[in-house]
């Protein structure tokens, strides 16, 4: 796990969303492994974050290294319950040297803030957004995540301060 990132998906989380962001050792996802494909199972990994998900917690956004999918796609960058308390986020194929290309630092975070706010939205209720810049914005490769802003449309943002509030 890449604790560099974590700490800075921990930071934009917390500003973007306007809450104290706490940071938890949750362990290993290797259960959710899935030898045929060579990845791990998003659902199962979601459920564990369920169970291990702590009472007084708003939301619970994990960060993991590795590749994660769900069964009727080849991978996905992160997954989270629509309206519901728990998401995770994979750093696997945010990194360059996935693709083969020198590893950038600043890519990777960059890619992770933005999959951050995507999946933390969808655990407040928002859906994919067709303006192409938003962080909503569905992204099924790498240089879709690199158009979006790290910032929600003011549509989106405007329906996320709504949910925020009626969830306080």
């Amino acid at each position: 796990m890449d604790r560099g990132a974590a700490e800075r998906v921990a930071a934009r989380v917390e500003t973007a969303f306007g809450g104290p962001v706490r940071q938890l050792e949750l362990g290993s996802v290797e259960f959710a492994y899935d030898a045929a494909r060579g990845q791990y199972a998003s659902i199962p990994v979601l459920e564990m974050l369920l169970r291990r998900c702590p009472e007084d917690a708003r939301k619970l956004l994990a960060v993991t290294g590795r590749d994660l999918f769900i069964p009727v796609l080849t991978f996905v960058f992160g997954h989270a319950q629509l309206g519901g308390k728990v998401g995770v986020i994979s750093l696997a194929r945010l990194d360059q040297g996935f693709y083969g290309l020198a590893p950038d630092r600043e890519v990777l975070l960059e890619r992770a803030d933005k999959e951050a706010l995507h999946e933390a939205g969808h655990m407040f209720g928002l859906v994919h957004c067709a303006e192409r810049r938003c962080a909503m914005s569905l992204a099924t490769n790498v240089r879709q995540i690199d158009i979006k802003d790290n910032a929600f449309c003011a549509q989106c943002a405007g329906r996320l301060r709504k949910q925020i509030g009626e969830q306080v």
